[in-house]
């Protein structure tokens, strides 16, 4: 892990509450798909995010969720908005992609947890992977969504992929799968034994989609989050 300055290239709103940071490191980032950052915010001020971005990328991705003035993930937000450059350190986690395999690969998240699952299927498509790869990404509503042509753009260079998008509530005019991302899941595939999976999302829900899925099939040494560091 080392300190790293980036200069912020870009600071968009995807959605009210869901900013796109776009960071040009002053040196080379060597990190695995599916690693994550501490954002420092002081010395004793560090704050971790998902690299969104593939790790053959230039820049580094961040999609942040940020709702509620002065909350801990706005202050990051404002530290941004109010400096041209700021100070990373990467990179971190053990839920990055397997190489070794050759297991088909489910990636699932709900809402930001994205951000995590973006990475490794950008960088599988970089790759042009041959294993299949099924993708779910759940959210409470389609006002929620962002960037949905985009990834399924990114998903469609994958020879054999598939993208789900889920939402809780839908609209007249969603016409994608409604539900829980994870029953969804459940409801498409017969058993997981065969799949690595890796999650993301907050931690009661990715501890529900272990339970749930372990129950069928799933093996837990083939699960990686990184919340299953603390639950």
């Amino acid at each position: 892990m080392t300190a790293i300055t980036c200069q912020v290239e870009a600071l968009t709103s995807l959605t009210p509450y869901v900013y796109k940071v776009l960071l040009k490191p002053e040196q080379t980032v060597s990190f695995s798909a599916g690693q994550y950052l501490n954002f420092v915010m002081g010395p004793e001020d560090k704050r971790p995010f998902s690299i969104a971005s593939s790790p053959n990328s230039e820049l580094i991705e961040l999609q942040i969720g940020a709702s509620v003035a002065d909350s801990w993930p706005m202050q990051v937000i404002d530290h941004i908005k109010a400096n041209q450059s700021v100070t990373i350190e990467a990179p971190l986690g053990s839920a990055q992609f397997r190489e070794d395999s050759t297991r088909p690969i489910l990636l699932l998240a709900g809402g930001t947890g994205f951000s995590y699952i973006k990475s490794i299927f950008e960088y599988l498509a970089d790759q042009k992977t041959e294993r299949p790869v099924t993708v779910y990404w759940g959210l409470r509503e389609p006002s929620a969504c962002y960037e949905l042509e985009q990834t399924a753009a990114t998903i469609n260079r994958i020879a054999n992929a598939e993208f789900i998008p889920v939402v809780e509530q839908p609209n007249d005019d969603w016409q994608g799968k409604v539900g829980l991302v994870h029953e969804v899941a459940m409801a498409d595939i017969d058993s997981f034994d065969a799949y690595d999976i890796y999650l993301a999302g907050r931690f009661e829900m990715v501890g529900k989609v272990r339970e749930d899925f372990v129950a069928k099939g799933a093996v837990k040494e083939h699960m990686y989050a990184d919340a299953f560091a603390f639950i």
